[in-house]
């Protein structure tokens, strides 16, 4: 419940959980409480549409410094339209209080130009 699930369906069958790292495996790179264990990884300057739901109580995936939020409600499909113009990791949370663990889901979006996209998805 308190982790966020992805697809890459336009592409390959992309799947992964990711997953906030734990206080005692962080690196000193990383962020405490924002950093994950899989990254979101999407092409600049490219037109991305995102669709969001959950399995269980209403959260909400946000990511301050792109502007954009989006519910994710039990039983229904949401979807937003954003635009990354430029590289760089950028971080949000679930912004709906949902639980005890509420504040453990976050979020990591890297955007990367869209040569390496296509080859990280080669890759995969």
């Amino acid at each position: 419940q308190w982790y966020w699930s992805y697809e890459y369906s336009d592409f390959k069958n992309i799947e992964f959980d990711s997953y906030m790292i734990p206080s005692n495996e962080l690196n000193i790179n990383n962020f405490r409480l924002l950093d994950v264990d899989n990254r979101i990884i999407l092409p600049m300057n490219n037109q991305i549409r995102i669709m969001v739901t959950a399995t269980d109580v209403i959260h909400s995936w946000t990511i301050p410094s792109l502007g954009v939020k989006v519910d994710a409600n039990p039983g229904r499909l949401n979807q937003t339209n954003f635009f990354i113009n430029r590289p760089g990791i950028f971080y949000g949370q679930c912004s709906e209080i949902c639980g005890a663990n509420h504040s453990f889901m976050p979020i990591v979006i890297e955007s990367i130009s869209i040569n390496n996209f296509i080859n990280w998805i080669n890759n995969y």
